[in-house]
C-alpha cells in the first residue's frame, strides 16, 4: 500500500511539472489598425495602395469606371487611410484642371465657421444681426433678431424661399415665413450671407480668411469665386480629396488640428435640429430614419443612400459633384463632373446608385 500511494504521488508531481512548462495559450489580438496617412503639404507625392491588396473587386472597379463615364463623371478619387486606391479622369479633364464644387463647398464653410468661433471672433448662438447689421432682412426687427449665425448652418432661418430668385441675398429678398428654428429648408440666400459673417467678424476677405485657415494648412489649391449672388469654391479633384481627408479625421491634419473644437466638428457631422434629422452643419448624414431634400418640404422615410455606410457624412453639391467620408471604413470618395442624370441641388438618387456599385468593389 505505501508502495501504491508513493507511484501515485510521484506520478502527480511528473503531471504538474508537465503543466506547469507548458506554453500558456496565445491571447487572440485584433488587428493593427493603419497609421493615416497625409500627403505632403507642397508638391504632388501621394501614397497609393494597390486594391488588390485590399481584396477589392478589380474587376468590378473596371466596371464601376465605365459606369462613371456612361455618368457624366470627369475625376473620381478613393481614398484608403489616406492613400489612393482609385484615380481616374475621363476625356480631356486632368488632375490639374480646375472644377466647381458648387454646394459641396457649404461643408468648408461650416468648418470654417467653427474656426472663428473657436478663435473668439464669433458665436454661432449669436443673433446674425450682431454680425450683419439690423435691417439684413425686409423682416420686422423682432422676427430678424431670431435669427441665429446656427440657423445659418442648419437651414433652419424661417425666411420665405418662395421668392423670384431664392439665391438673391438682398434684404428685399429676405422675407419672413416662419420663425427661425420651426422650418427646415435648403435655402441658398442665409448660406451665402455666411460669407459675410465671417469677412466682418474675421476683417479679412473671405478668400484670404479661407487660405490662412483651411488651404494653404493642407495643401489645396482653388479660389472662392462670386457667380450672382453665390459664391463658389473651384479646385482641383486632389484638393477636394485633401478636405474630405480633413473631415476624415475630425479637422485635424497630421498631427495639427485645424479645427480644435471637437464639440463643433462633432455637431457638424451630426443631426443639427429635429426637423431634417439628415442634417448637420451644412453637412448630410445618411443612416437616419428620415431625410428631407432641397427644394421641397416633404419629410420621406429611410436614409438618403440606403446603399452606402449608415454613418456616412457628405459634403453634397449640384450637377452631382460629391465628398463621401466614412469613418468607420477609413473612405474618403470624391466625384467631379457634369450631372450624373436630372440636375438637382446637393442629394441625388445618383447617390444610391453609386453605392450601389460601390459595394460591389469595396470589401467592408
Amino acid at each position: 500500500m505505501k508502495q501504491l500511494n508513493f507511484l501515485i504521488a510521484a506520478l502527480l508531481l511528473l503531471i504538474s511539472c508537465k503543466k506547469s512548462t507548458e506554453e500558456p495559450a496565445p491571447t487572440p489580438t485584433t488587428p493593427a489598425v493603419p497609421v493615416m496617412y497625409f500627403p505632403p503639404v507642397s508638391g504632388t507625392t501621394w501614397e497609393t495602395t494597390d486594391p488588390a491588396s485590399l481584396k477589392w473587386n478589380t474587376t468590378e472597379l473596371n466596371n464601376l469606371y465605365t459606369y462613371l463615364v456612361s455618368k457624366n463623371t470627369k475625376a473620381f478619387i478613393i481614398l484608403k487611410d489616406g492613400k489612393l486606391v482609385a484615380e481616374r479622369y475621363f476625356g480631356t479633364f486632368t488632375a490639374d484642371s480646375i472644377w466647381y464644387w458648387a454646394s459641396a463647398g457649404k461643408t468648408m464653410t461650416g468648418m470654417l465657421v467653427g474656426i472663428a468661433q473657436q478663435e473668439g471672433l464669433l458665436n454661432i448662438n449669436n443673433k446674425t444681426s450682431q454680425y450683419l447689421g439690423n435691417g439684413w432682412t425686409s423682416m420686422p426687427q423682432a422676427k430678424e433678431d431670431l435669427i441665429t449665425v446656427r440657423n445659418q448652418l442648419t437651414m433652419t432661418t424661417g425666411l420665405e424661399n418662395n421668392v423670384p430668385d431664392d439665391d438673391c441675398t438682398l434684404p428685399s429678398c429676405l422675407q419672413y415665413k416662419a420663425d427661425a428654428g420651426t422650418r427646415w429648408f435648403y435655402h441658398n440666400a442665409p448660406y451665402t450671407l455666411l460669407d459675410k459673417v465671417v469677412e466682418n467678424a474675421s476683417g479679412q476677405t473671405y478668400n484670404a480668411y479661407f487660405q490662412n485657415k483651411i488651404r494653404n494648412r493642407i495643401g489645396m489649391n482653388g479660389l472662392w469665386i462670386k457667380n450672382g449672388y453665390n459664391n463658389i469654391y473651384y479646385s482641383n479633384t486632389r484638393s477636394m480629396a485633401r478636405f474630405g481627408l480633413l473631415m476624415l479625421n475630425k479637422g485635424k491634419w497630421d498631427g495639427t488640428a485645424i479645427l480644435a473644437d471637437t464639440n463643433y466638428f462633432n455637431a457638424q457631422v451630426n443631426t443639427s435640429q429635429n426637423l431634417n434629422l439628415s442634417y448637420g452643419y451644412l453637412t448630410w448624414l445618411n443612416g437616419k430614419a428620415t431625410h428631407m431634400l432641397p427644394a421641397t418640404s416633404h419629410v420621406f422615410n429611410g436614409s438618403f443612400a440606403p446603399n452606402a455606410p449608415a454613418d456616412m457624412y457628405a459634403a453634397l453639391g449640384k450637377n452631382d459633384q460629391k465628398i463621401y467620408v466614412v469613418p468607420s471604413q477609413r473612405l474618403v470618395v470624391i466625384r467631379m463632373g457634369e450631372s450624373a442624370g436630372n440636375v438637382q441641388l446637393a442629394v441625388s438618387s445618383f447617390d444610391n446608385e453609386l453605392w450601389g456599385k460601390l459595394k460591389a468593389v469595396i470589401r467592408y
